[in-house]
């Protein structure tokens, strides 16, 4: 598709409806409308627009801000090029129709319109994203949701055992093991827990294959003596425990589930390229699953939260969206400041935080890499940053040469620089 484009559409996206400019490429206005967020207004903008032009939609250069949603899909099934930009620079681009800073959809879609006819370069190019990518991504986002939500009711559970003292919590300090919920499940009353028989607990522990602790210790340790509390308040904690383990156990099941999802979507995307001409061994999931200290979910959170820059190869993309590339400030006399860069996929570092972390575990040359940079004084989390930046490095290089990862190729890299 040719790039060389004579018409400019700024679309300033709204929840119920979209103000639209067209430009020349001269930057003259020729046309402003607002499109209702709905199907047949939509469809009807883009006959209108085909109208003023004389040209099809897929002639039109079109920049919006919200790269992703029900909008931006239609267009995109149009064959409409489209291109995104950062709201921050769009606030900087705002500057040049209006010193006051005012906001005005009309004026932000004509800024969309003239930066993209001036400044392509500050854009970014939307691709329709592949089916599978976008299902692993939700099912991804959704698991990181779901253990958030056991957390916060795991550390509730933990308080209310506090409150009466209960003996659970020093075999299981964080109240956060299935087997405690299903014991807590037949006896949430704190005065029944003595109650409880060694062949239940016996089954309970077999049941969630627990060797760590014995059914003698548990039938033990919830017989001894526990601190006095108000009236009362036994009968409130059996309550709040009754719920928590109820949330807590199908919480629990919703993520592991969504877990096996993700296993099975990963297994999916590798075995799709079977067909292909690209050799089985060089697709990017096992490129990825080959890289110590990579798993599950660091493997389905670059796959989805880096989708552009793996597909590119683009490694300084790929760092600065990971928020390994540090910000470099500096002016005139001041002198140069080098800072960590907040602006990021969050998502993506995290992921890269963890998978750092435990290749520390798997790789000896990573082991060395970080021992040499904490020796040079710096401190843990400026060091697993910069063993983050290396595996990405060592990541792109595969991705280009399209092999799997051997640890005796990438010695020259072992030592920082």
């Amino acid at each position: 598709m040719s790039d060389n484009f004579e018409w400019f559409v700024g679309i300033d996206w709204g929840s119920a409806a979209h103000q639209v400019c067209l430009l020349n490429a001269q930057g003259q206005i020729c046309g402003q409308r607002t499109v209702p967020h709905t199907a047949a207004d939509v469809h009807e903008a883009l006959g209108w627009l085909r109208e003023r032009t004389g040209v099809p939609v897929t002639a039109l250069a079109i920049s919006i801000e919200t790269p992703r949603g029900a909008l931006v899909d239609t267009l995109m099934e149009a064959g409409a090029p489209l291109f995104a930009l950062n709201p921050k620079q769009l606030d900087r681009f705002r500057d040049r129709f209006t010193a006051a800073g005012a906001k005005d959809d009309a004026r932000d879609a004509r800024v969309l319109a003239d930066a993209l006819r001036t400044d392509r370069r500050a854009f970014r190019r939307v691709h329709a994203d592949d089916p599978g990518t976008i299902q692993l991504r939700d099912v991804t986002r959704l698991r990181e949701e779901l253990v958030e939500e056991e957390g916060r009711l795991v550390n509730r559970l933990r308080e209310q055992l506090y409150r009466v003292d209960a003996v659970w919590l020093t075999l299981s300090p964080a109240a956060d093991e299935p087997w405690l919920w299903t014991l807590l499940a037949d006896a949430p009353d704190p005065a029944t827990w003595g109650q409880l028989t060694r062949r239940r607990i016996q089954a309970t522990l077999h049941a969630h294959r627990i060797r760590r602790v014995t059914a003698d210790a548990v039938f033990a340790a919830v017989r001894e003596p526990r601190l006095t509390v108000a009236d009362g308040v036994t009968d409130a904690v059996a309550l709040r425990i009754h719920m928590l383990v109820q949330q807590l156990q199908v919480i629990h099941e919703q993520r592991m589930h969504s877990e096996q999802q993700i296993d099975r979507l990963l297994h999916r995307l590798a075995d799709r390229d079977e067909t292909e001409t690209e050799p089985r061994e060089h697709r990017d999931v096992e490129i990825l699953q080959s890289l110590p200290g990579v798993g599950r979910i660091v493997t389905a959170t670059m796959l989805t939260e880096a989708t552009g820059p793996l597909a590119a190869r683009d490694y300084g993309m790929l760092r600065a969206y990971s928020g390994t590339a540090p910000v470099t400030k500096r002016s005139g006399k001041r002198l140069c400041v080098v800072q960590m860069r907040h602006a990021c996929k969050h998502r993506l570092r995290t992921a890269l935080y963890h998978w750092s972390r435990v290749s520390l575990q798997h790789d000896s040359q990573a082991r060395t890499y970080y021992d040499a940079l904490r020796a040079r004084g710096h401190n843990h989390a400026r060091a697993l940053r910069s063993v983050g930046d290396r595996w990405l490095r060592i990541l792109v290089a595969m991705l280009k040469t399209r092999s799997i990862y051997d640890p005796a190729r990438f010695e020259k890299v072992a030592t920082p620089a």
